[in-house]
C-alpha cells in the first residue's frame, strides 16, 4: 500500500509539469527529487494531494493554457501535492503526553476550475500517535470525523474502502474528501496525541513539520506565515528547563512545573525540519507526587482522579540492579528475512550493553526449542561473542509457533534469583492458540515466586501477533510492552525496549493508604519498578480521602529499603481525565479480551466515543456537514440491521457519510501465523486456493485488456510482448479480418 502511494506521488510530480503559470513556469514544476530511496516522497508533515485519475484535467484554474492531449487514464490514480497556504501548530504536554493540532490552508491549483476531483489528506504523526479528529472546509461544504459503536463491525469492514482512509503507515493516516472543485481553497485541522520521548533525565516532543519544496506556492516570492504555539505543564512543584529546540522559540509563559513558548514568523519556504524541543525537571535525585481531581459532569465515571508520578532524576550515579536475562526469540517461518535479522541486530547490541555482573541466556522457539546455554551465564566479553556466534548458527527461520514451551522453561531457569532483578524478554510476530492458558500459567507462577518474580516485558512484530495478548502477559509480569508494526522500526524499536525494561532503580513500590481507599482501580494495577529511563506515571479512579502527605517505598539495588515523599496536591491546568484514557482504553481492551467480558467491551466503547480516542470496539466515520449544520448528528449502528442497508447508505447520492477503515490493530491471525506469512503492515493478502487464485487473474487480464484499448496504452501493451505471443495476436487478427470481408462479401452479393 505504502509502494503504491509513493508510485502514485511520484506519478503526480511528473503530471504537475502540465500546470503552466505564465512568466513564472520555470518555478512551477516541482523539482526531482534524486534519491535512491523513494521513502522521501512519504509525507512528512500534514499533506494534501489532489487524486488524478484523468489527466486530462491537470491545468491551472485561474490562467487556462493550450494543453496536448492525454491518451488513457491513471491507474492507480496519481497524487499531485497540493500548494500549502499557511500552517499552525498547538500542543499542549502534560507529563509523557502530547495533545497536538495541526492546521492549515491549502488551493487544489492543478485542476482546471470547471472540473472537480478527489483530495487525499496525509497526517503523520510523532511516538505511538493516536488519531483524534480531523475537520474539513471546502466552500460551503464541511467535514469531520466521529467515532460509533462498532456493532455489525463486519459489515463495517467490508464496506469501508481502503482509498477513503486508514493508515498508510503505522504512523502516517489518511482519508480522502470527495469531489472537489478545481481552483478552491481547502481549510484543514488535525488532531491527534503521541507520547514524548524521555532520556537522561529529559522528555522529548518531536512533532512532523517537515515539508518539501514542491507544496510552496508558485509564483512571486510572498512570505508566508507558520506558527507553533506550546504548552508545558507537568503538575510539579519543580522548575522545568528547556534544553534544546529545532525553531527560535520565544518564553511567553513561565510557572514553577510549566513553561509557555511561541513561535511565528513570516518564511519564504516552508519549514524543512520536524520541530523538536527536549526540556527537563531539575531534579538529580529521585522525586515524586500525588495529583487530584474531581471528574467533569459529562464523565461516565463519577469516581475522583488520581496521578501518581515519579522522576528517576538525572543523577549518573543512582545505581541499577543486578539482571538475570532471559531473551525467548520467536524464529517462526514468517520470521525469515528481514524481520529475524533486524531481531538479531537487536538482540546483539542488548548483550553488548550488559554489565560483568550479569547473566542471560537465550532461547530461540518456533515449534521446538534451542537454548544458548542449559543455565544461566555471566556476560563475559568471551561469553557474549560466543552467543552472538551461537545465534549466527542457530536463528533460522522455520516451522511453527510454541511461545509456552519457552516461557516455561525460562521460569525454571530464573527460579533462584534473591539480589537482582529476573528478566524474560519475548519477541514474537505470531497469535497462538492457548494465549489465554499461557497467561494464567504465568499468573500462578509468578503468584509464587514472592517480591523478586521475574519481570515479563513483551514486544510484538507486525499486525499478525496478539498484541492484547501480549500486554496482558507485560501486566501479569510487571514488565513492559512495546511494538513494531513496521519491519523498518524493529531494531530502533527493540533496543528501546531492553534498554528502558532492564535498568531498574526502584522495585516492588507500594504506597501508603491505597489499601484503605474505596473502590480503587489504577492503570495498570500492579505499580510496576521505576527505571532510569522511563518515568512511572499510574492512573486511577478512586472514593475516599486521601492525606496531604503520603509516602512511596520500595528496594534498591543494594537491597536496602527506600522511601520518598510524596505531596498530594489539586491538579490544576491538566486534564488528567483525557490525559489517562489511552492507557485506560489499552488495558482494559486486554483485560476484555482475556475475561472476554461483554461489560469491559461497553465500557471501553463508551469511553473512547466520549474522549475520541480508537479503539478496538468503534470505528470511524466521515460526516458531512450541509448548510453549517451536521448532516447526521450521531449514527447508532445497531440500528443498521444489515450489510444491504449499509450500502444502500454509503451509496446514497447524498452520500452524507463514510465509513473509514478500521483505526484498531485487531487481537492476532492464527491463519496467517499457521500459514507462516510474513509479518508486515498494510493489507497483508493471505494464500488463496489455486482456483480463486485463477479466477481472479482471469477477470484482471481481461480487464487490463479491456483498459488498454487506447493508442498509447495499446502501443505500450505490445511492446512488452515477445515474438511468439506478437506472431499468434497477428493471425488471430489476420484470421478475424478475412471472417469480416467473407462476411462482407456475402452481404453484398447475395440476392437480397
Amino acid at each position: 500500500m505504502a509502494e503504491e502511494f509513493i508510485k502514485s506521488v511520484e506519478d503526480g510530480i511528473k503530471l504537475s509539469k502540465r500546470v503552466y503559470v505564465g512568466k513564472d513556469r520555470n518555478i512551477s514544476a516541482p523539482k526531482p527529487i534524486i534519491s535512491m530511496d523513494q521513502n522521501v516522497y512519504l509525507p512528512t508533515a500534514l499533506m494534501v494531494y489532489a487524486v488524478i485519475s484523468d489527466p486530462g484535467i491537470v491545468d491551472n484554474p485561474d490562467v487556462p493554457s493550450y494543453q496536448p492531449h492525454v491518451h488513457g487514464r491513471c491507474d492507480p490514480p496519481a497524487l499531485i501535492p497540493l500548494q500549502m497556504n499557511n500552517i499552525q501548530v498547538e500542543a499542549d504536554c502534560y507529563f509523557d503526553t502530547a495533545f497536538v493540532n495541526m492546521s492549515g490552508s491549502w488551493r487544489l491549483h492543478c485542476v482546471m476550475g470547471s472540473r472537480s476531483c478527489d483530495c487525499r489528506i496525509a497526517i503523520p504523526m510523532g511516538e505511538e500517535g493516536s488519531i483524534l479528529g480531523v475537520e474539513v472546509e471546502i466552500s460551503g461544504r464541511a467535514y469531520s470525523t466521529q467515532l460509533i459503536s462498532m456493532e455489525g463491525q463486519s459489515d463495517i469492514d467490508k464496506i469501508a474502502k481502503l482509498e477513503d482512509g486508514g493508515f498508510l503507515k503505522p504512523h502516517i493516516y489518511t482519508l480522502t474528501i470527495p469531489k472537489v472543485d478545481g481552483g478552491s481553497n481547502i481549510s484543514i485541522r488535525a488532531s491527534w496525541s503521541q507520547k514524548l520521548l524521555y532520556d537522561a533525565g529529559q522528555f522529548s516532543l518531536i512533532i512532523p513539520f517537515d515539508f518539501p519544496e514542491f507544496v510552496t506556492p508558485a509564483g512571486k516570492k510572498i512570505a508566508k506565515r507558520e506558527k507553533i504555539e506550546l504548552n508545558v505543564n507537568l503538575g510539579t512543584a519543580v522548575e522545568v528547563l528547556c534544553k534544546t529546540t529545532s525553531h527560535p522559540l520565544k518564553e511567553i509563559r513561565r510557572q514553577v512545573g510549566k513553561l509557555g513558548f511561541l513561535y511565528e514568523a513570516d518564511v519564504m519556504t516552508w519549514s524543512n525540519a520536524n520541530f523538536n524541543i527536549s526540556y527537563a525537571v531539575s531534579s538529580s535525585y529521585t522525586s515524586g507526587g500525588l495529583l487530584l481531581q474531581s471528574p467533569s459532569v459529562h464523565d461516565l465515571d463519577q469516581r475522583d482522579i488520581f496521578c501518581l508520578y515519579l522522576f528517576p532524576g538525572n543523577n549518573n550515579r543512582i545505581k541499577v540492579f543486578r539482571k538475570q536475562v532471559v531473551f525467548l526469540v520467536d524464529t517462526s517461518e514468517s520470521m525469515r528475512g528481514t524481520p529475524l535479522e533486524n531481531v538479531k541486530s537487536a538482540l546483539n547490541l542488548a548483550l553488548l550493553k550488559l554489565s560483568s555482573d550479569d547473566s542471560f541466556n537465550i532461547i530461540a522457539f518456533n515449534a521446538e526449542t534451542y537454548m544458548f546455554s542449559s543455565s544461566l551465564e555471566r556476560a563475559t566479553k568471551e561469553t557474549i561473542e560466543k552467543a552472538i556466534q551461537w545465534m549466527t548458527i542457530n536463528f533460522i527461520a522455520g516451522g511453527g509457533t510454541n511461545i509456552l514451551l519457552p516461557m516455561n522453561k525460562a521460569m525454571n531457569m530464573l527460579s533462584k534469583t534473591s539480589d537482582s532483578i529476573p528478566l524474560i524478554f519475548l519477541v514474537t510476530d505470531g497469535s497462538v492458540e492457548d494465549e489465554r492458558h499461557i497467561c494464567d500459567v504465568m499468573k500462578s507462577q509468578l503468584a509464587d515466586r514472592g517480591p523478586f518474580s521475574p519481570r515479563i516485558s513483551t514486544f510484538g512484530i507486525g499486525k499478525f501477533c496478539n498484541h492484547y495478548f501480549l500486554q496482558m502477559l507485560a501486566l501479569i509480569g510487571q514488565g513492559y510492552y512495546d511494538a513494531a508494526f513496521d519491519l523498518d522500526s524493529v531494531e530502533v524499536r527493540m533496543q528501546r525496549l531492553f534498554t528502558r525494561a532492564s535498568n531498574t532503580v526502584l522495585a516492588n513500590i507500594t504506597v501508603d493508604n491505597f489499601e484503605h481507599l474505596q473502590e480503587l482501580e489504577a492503570y495498570p494495577s500492579h505499580i510496576p519498578d521505576l527505571l532510569s529511563g522511563s518515568p512511572l506515571i499510574v492512573y486511577g479512579r478512586y472514593c475516599g480521602n486521601f492525606p496531604d502527605l503520603l509516602k512511596a517505598r520500595g528496594t534498591v539495588a543494594d537491597m536496602s529499603n527506600f522511601d520518598i515523599d510524596l505531596k498530594v496536591q489539586r491538579a490544576k491546568d491538566i486534564p488528567l481525565e483525557k490525559v489517562s484514557v489511552k492507557k485506560q482504553i489499552d488495558l482494559l481492551t486486554a483485560q476484555a479480551w482475556i475475561s472476554q467480558s461483554k461489560q469491559l467491551e461497553d465500557k471501553v466503547t463508551k469511553m473512547s466515543v466520549q474522549f475520541g480516542f480508537p479503539s478496538e470496539y468503534t470505528h470511524m466515520i466521515l460526516l458531512q456537514t450541509v448548510g453549517g449544520k451536521r448532516a447526521m448528528q450521531s449514527i447508532d449502528v445497531q440500528k443498521i440491521p444489515n450489510k444491504v442497508d449499509l450500502q444502500k447508505l454509503v451509496e446514497s447520492k447524498d452520500r452524507k457519510i463514510t465509513f473509514l477503515k478500521g483505526t484498531g490493530i485487531g487481537f492476532g491471525n492464527l491463519v496467517a501465523t499457521a500459514d507462516n506469512v510474513p509479518p508486515g503492515f498494510g493489507e497483508s493478502r493471505l494464500p488463496e486456493l489455486a482456483g480463486e487464485v485463477f479466477a481472479k487473474a482471469a477477470s484482471s487480464c481481461c480487464s487490463k485488456l479491456g483498459n488498454c484499448c487506447c493508442c498509447m496504452c495499446c502501443i505500450r501493451t505490445c511492446s512488452r510482448m515477445n515474438d511468439q505471443c506478437a506472431i499468434a495476436i497477428t493471425q488471430l487478427c489476420t484470421a478475424l479480418a478475412c471472417l469480416g470481408c467473407l462476411s462482407c462479401c456475402s452481404l453484398c452479393c447475395s440476392d437480397d
